[in-house]
């Protein structure tokens, strides 16, 4: 880091009456970690010399192998808009380093970042803008969240059905008050669910922002005596949580998305870039969309996609290519949800892409009818192939990916695979609810 950019930071801390910084990352599972320090050490850690314990982070490393330095990103010092006691509380998003000063080879950022690399050698940039979901609950008389919603709310309404408006609201001010540019925000679908749209930046950068937005939206929450779930499918019977991340690649300031003389607007490249993202959706299924629950949202009939397609106009494909031209020109993946670790996502969807680019790979035809209504039959017809139906299937096409396995290097694709096995393995001996009230009075 500069003189001049730990200058800048310090003088605004001080303009500003900070007093506590969180260094900020993110697990391989996804979750936000941070180590809280005063204000007083703030230039100490602009330096790269606060360490933690590594080996009590999920992932991360083993215990004789433990210490681990947070290297801030200057670019990522803002302010959160609340306090604690008489002072004001800072972030930044870091890289995890280890004692040699080497780029740690767990750390979700140091992944996606050496994906945009590869991407800035062959000429592009990528920019993506987010799409989260998530669910308002009650709390109980405890304060433990229950899965009760405050409204009855559907897609776009406003007060006074939707009661959560008040909420969001203050999150969309939070966020604008830390330097997002908050594009819409609205009801969704289901009663309690909300989503927040922000503007597309470069991927690093969007990644750092899905990960602020979720510990934003859950602290503004709790001050409405409400509880914010990322979960991708908290209730049966209603529409799930997804996150649609539109991508695009820019090379020399220009859109390489965008071809005025083809019929849809499309380039070479484009085509490519879907092309890339259809092949290997199986094999990056399980880092979009990593949880158990996940493969609850991932049914027909709840707007999820399910097949693997594309199209410039239906919904129910997994690659859509919304109606804007020029500069807006891009793709919308339509799979991921918000527990997705944001780094990961990025990097495995970015590498499928102009891994479709370096091979040419077609896409084939757009799909243009409704799919869910398609009959098996129709489906094979068209060569139409389904996503994986639960996270170890997921996970099985992740593990015989080279492709991943390149993308996230050997340490974060063992562990992240190790730990579905776990979790699945946790899942599977565990008596459901479903099961009692299916047998319990019948047998």
């Amino acid at each position: 880091m500069t003189s001049n950019k730990k200058k800048r930071i310090l003088e605004k801390a001080e303009a500003n009456g900070v007093k506590f910084v969180r260094l900020q990352f993110v697990d391989i599972l996804g979750i936000i970690k941070n180590v809280a320090i005063p204000i007083e050490q703030l230039s100490n850690a602009l330096d790269g010399e606060i360490m933690f314990d590594g080996s009590s982070i999920e992932g991360f490393s083993r215990i004789q192998e433990s210490d681990m330095y947070l290297r801030p990103d200057p670019k990522t010092f803002a302010i959160f808009p609340w306090k604690s006691g008489e002072g004001s509380i800072a972030r930044l998003m870091c890289d995890i380093y280890t004692p040699a000063g080497n780029p740690y080879i767990g750390c979700p950022r140091t992944a996606l970042k050496k994906v945009e690399e590869e991407a800035e050698e062959m000429g592009f940039s990528m920019c993506a803008g987010p799409e989260p979901e998530f669910f308002l609950f009650k709390k109980d008389e405890n304060g433990n969240p229950t899965t009760n919603t405050n409204d009855k709310g559907g897609y776009f309404d406003l007060s006074p059905v939707d009661l959560g408006e008040e909420a969001r609201r203050d999150i969309v001010l939070a966020l604008q008050k830390m330097g997002f540019e908050v594009e819409a925000s609205h009801h969704e679908v289901a009663s309690g669910q909300h989503e927040i749209d922000f503007k597309y930046e470069p991927a690093l950068h969007t990644a750092d922002n899905i990960a602020t937005f979720k510990f934003v939206t859950k602290t503004i929450a709790m001050q409405h005596d409400l509880h914010a779930t990322f979960m991708p499918k908290p209730i049966y019977g209603i529409n799930g949580s997804g996150m649609h991340i539109h991508q695009s690649l820019f090379r020399n300031g220009e859109n390489a998305f965008y071809d005025p003389e083809d019929q849809l607007g499309l380039s070479d490249i484009a085509y490519y870039y879907i092309g890339g993202l259809l092949k290997y959706a199986p094999e990056y299924t399980a880092i979009t969309n990593p949880t158990i629950n996940s493969y609850k949202r991932l049914v027909a009939g709840y707007e999820a996609p399910v097949y693997i397609s594309w199209s410039a106009t239906n919904r129910s494909a997994l690659a859509r290519v919304p109606s804007s031209r020029g500069v807006s020109t891009r793709v919308e993946l339509r799979s991921p949800d918000p527990s997705a670790n944001p780094y990961l996502a990025m990097a495995v969807t970015l590498k499928a892409g102009i891994q479709g680019i370096k091979d040419k790979i077609d896409p084939g035809s757009q799909t243009l009818k409704n799919i869910y209504k398609m009959t098996s039959e129709e489906r094979d017809e068209l060569g139409i192939k389904s996503l994986p139906e639960n996270i170890m299937d997921a996970v099985n096409s992740l593990r015989g990916s080279q492709l991943m396995k390149e993308t996230l290097g050997n340490h974060i694709f063992d562990r992240f695979i190790r730990a579905k096995e776990m979790e699945w393995s946790e899942y599977n001996i565990q008596v459901h609810d479903w099961e009692l009230n299916r047998y319990l009075l019948n047998y």
